[in-house]
């Protein structure tokens, strides 16, 4: 009975594991250079999106994941306003492969902050009385596999 207490308790250990353990806004800003005159002018924006995602090792088996969304709208030639937002998650991720804590921290975090960043930056827009952006939403998986192939075609590297 012992043995397959322990051989089972093993298996528990072996098991990948994955745990969400906080999100949180780790940067904030906004930038409205041509207000208040931006107001007084006709509506026509033009919206520029970067986006950008970065991992860290924490201790054991931690791992911090930052999505960075940056817009820039402008309206006409000027620019209305700057928005950034980088949204933070700490995960415990346990017993994975190379490759799946790749596509984890790559893809999987992402989707997970994804969500959160869209709404911070939303409401940082409105805050500024500019109307709400509503991204739509990003497919971090197809995301992914796009590095993944470029990363390849460049020299056989692994997206790390």
């Amino acid at each position: 009975m012992t043995d397959q207490q322990n051989t089972a308790a093993t298996e528990e250990e072996a098991a990948p594991q994955f745990s969400l353990q906080r999100i949180y806004v780790r940067d904030l800003s906004f930038e409205a250079p041509k207000s208040p005159a931006i107001f007084r002018q006709q509506w026509e924006p033009s919206v520029g999106l970067d986006l950008n995602t970065r991992q860290k090792a924490l201790e054991d088996d931690f791992h911090e994941v930052v999505l960075t969304l940056s817009v820039t709208v402008k309206n006409g030639d000027e620019v209305a306003f700057i928005a950034e937002v980088q949204q933070a998650g700490i995960f415990l991720i346990k017993n994975l492969d190379a490759a799946s804590m790749s596509h984890t921290l790559g893809a999987f975090c992402p989707n997970i902050l994804f969500p959160y960043a869209r709404e911070t930056l939303d409401s940082l827009v409105t805050r500024g009385s500019f109307p709400a952006l509503m991204l739509a939403p990003v497919n971090f998986d197809a995301l992914y596999a796009q590095e993944l192939q470029r990363m390849q075609q460049k020299g056989g590297a692994t997206v790390q």
